[in-house]
């Protein structure tokens, strides 16, 4: 078939590269000039290097990641440094790490030349055809994935579009080459209204991030900090080593900041009669669970195996198929990274003490095996 692909986030490369090497013609239109990943690093979990696999890409980001964060002691901790929940090193780790650059990076070598077009003007149509607008000119295809991000353009004309909502905090986000200093333990430590998180990334260097629950304001609008590293001490500059130090070793200028949000509602389908929603544009959701970019490989990986072996005049059932299998899917953790970002993010007198002791009562094992059941990811039947 002829697929055009909106978007060339990693939702988007892993569809491309799946559906190229499966024998169809793989157009992806992309905004900027210079495809490039914006973010410092991310975890995979289990479910996302099984959907990597069964597309012949599970080596190829292997490559790039590091299973360091699964061999070190982890869990949440307090400001202290006291444990809160604390799970031991495994010898078969189940989730990487690595920079969203080198994934990026990994993906587009995957693809064959000419695939990626820079086209700022390429939009959907209103009624789901599939036909791209490209700079005054359409572009028809057999099908077309719109997995342009959480502002979806797509979702919006195809009149999907639930809209989005604010999650109610601020995530400073940072990598540095100081890791001397880093003990055997990665995880996230847990204060009122504020966290931090430590995840060991290849080349030695380490990803951290920071959040602050924030007033209720508008969805699109932030604070402005003339320091972001000084804003994040002011709120964890006095925690548990190596805290500070993580953050003073990394230069202010590649320090991210986002308010963060997600959709207020998933969309009642994520196909439109030939178009369909992709990733982020489908069900963006807050990074509580670490899930984000492991749903977009996931909805990748199930359309690419249910079209394959399918004709045009199998399409419109396929696409019910994915629709079936991935809303449920999607809306499952939607509203659990929701929920767990509330819970983490708790600021009151009352309401931390709660959350902390109700931590330290889950046992390791029983924490550990729910990580394992919502990380699974079995292939489709086609």
């Amino acid at each position: 078939m002829r697929i055009g692909i909106v978007g060339a986030g990693i939702g988007g490369l892993v569809a491309a590269a799946g559906l190229e090497a499966d024998g169809h013609r793989v157009t992806v239109y992309e905004r900027r000039e210079e495809p490039a990943a914006v973010g410092a690093g991310l975890t995979l979990f289990a479910n996302a290097f099984a959907a990597l696999d069964a597309v012949g890409l599970g080596e190829t980001v292997r490559a790039v990641s590091s299973d360091a964060v699964g061999r070190l002691s982890s869990g949440q901790r307090r400001p202290s440094g006291r444990w809160l929940l604390s799970l031991p090193p495994s010898d078969t780790p189940s989730i990487r790490s690595l920079f969203r650059s080198d994934l990026h990076r990994a993906l587009l070598d995957r693809l064959g030349p000419g695939v990626v077009r820079a086209e700022a003007g390429a939009e959907v149509t209103r009624d789901g055809r599939p036909v791209l607008e490209v700079d005054g000119h359409e572009e028809r295809h057999d099908l077309v994935i719109a997995a342009d991000g959480l502002r979806s353009r797509a979702r919006a004309r195809w009149g999907l579009d639930r809209g989005l909502r604010a999650a109610g905090y601020t995530a400073w986000r940072g990598v540095t080459a100081s890791r001397g200093h880093l003990a055997d333990e990665a995880g996230e430590t847990w204060g009122a209204g504020v966290r931090f998180g430590i995840v060991p990334l290849p080349d030695d260097r380490v990803y951290w991030f920071a959040t602050r629950s924030t007033r209720p304001v508008a969805a699109g609008r932030r604070e402005a900090d003339a320091d972001p590293r000084t804003a994040v001490l002011e709120q964890v500059g006095t925690w548990h080593a190596p805290i500070r130090e993580l953050v003073e070793a990394t230069p202010a200028d590649v320090v991210l900041r986002h308010d963060i949000e997600d959709l207020a509602a998933l969309p009642r389908s994520f196909v439109r009669h030939r178009g369909v929603l992709l990733g982020d544009a489908a069900h963006a959701m807050t990074p509580d669970l670490g899930q984000g970019a492991g749903q977009a490989i996931e909805d990748a990986a199930t359309l690419t195996i249910l079209l394959r072996g399918a004709g045009l005049a199998d399409l419109d059932a396929v696409l019910r198929r994915y629709d079936a299998i991935r809303r449920p899917r999607a809306r499952a953790l939607w509203r659990a990274s929701h929920l767990a970002g509330h819970v983490a993010q708790a600021s009151g007198p009352v309401s931390v003490p709660m959350r902390d002791l109700a931590l330290r009562a889950v046992p390791a094992a029983l924490f550990s095996r729910a990580v394992t059941r919502g990380s699974a990811w079995h292939p489709p039947r086609r």
